[in-house]
C-alpha cells in the first residue's frame, strides 16, 4: 500500500492516497449532475472550440487524463470535435481506481 507521509517535529503520519477527484472542471462550462468526488459520469455542451480541462485530487495520486483517446495533463486547453467528445479521468490511489468520464457536446 502506497501512502502520502508527512513528518513534523511531533508526529509522522502517513494518510491513505485517495483514488477521487476533488474537483473536475471544463473551462468555465457546468457540468451536469453538478461535480461530487462520488459521481463519476457527466454532461456538458458548449459552443466552445476549446476549453481548458481540469482535474485535482490527492497529491500522491496518479491521474491521467484522456480526450477521446489522446492523453493530455490536467490545465491542458482542448479542442473539441463538433459532436460528442470524451473526457476520461482516471484516479488512482491506494484502494485501486476510479473513472470520472464526461461526454463534451461541441455545437
Amino acid at each position: 500500500m502506497r501512502t502520502a507521509c508527512t513528518q513534523s517535529f511531533r508526529e509522522a503520519r502517513c494518510n491513505p492516497i485517495s483514488e477521487t477527484l476533488s474537483s473536475l472542471t471544463i473551462g468555465s462550462l457546468t457540468l451536469t449532475p453538478e461535480f461530487s468526488p462520488n459521481v463519476f459520469e457527466y454532461e456538458v455542451t458548449t459552443s466552445n472550440a476549446t476549453n481548458k480541462v481540469s482535474a485535482t485530487g490527492d497529491k500522491a495520486a496518479t491521474i491521467k487524463i484522456t480526450v477521446n483517446d489522446t492523453e493530455i495533463d490536467s490545465g491542458d486547453t482542448v479542442t473539441w470535435d463538433t459532436g460528442e467528445n470524451e473526457v476520461v479521468v482516471k484516479v488512482t490511489g491506494d484502494d485501486g481506481s476510479n473513472t470520472y468520464t464526461v461526454t463534451v457536446t461541441a455545437e
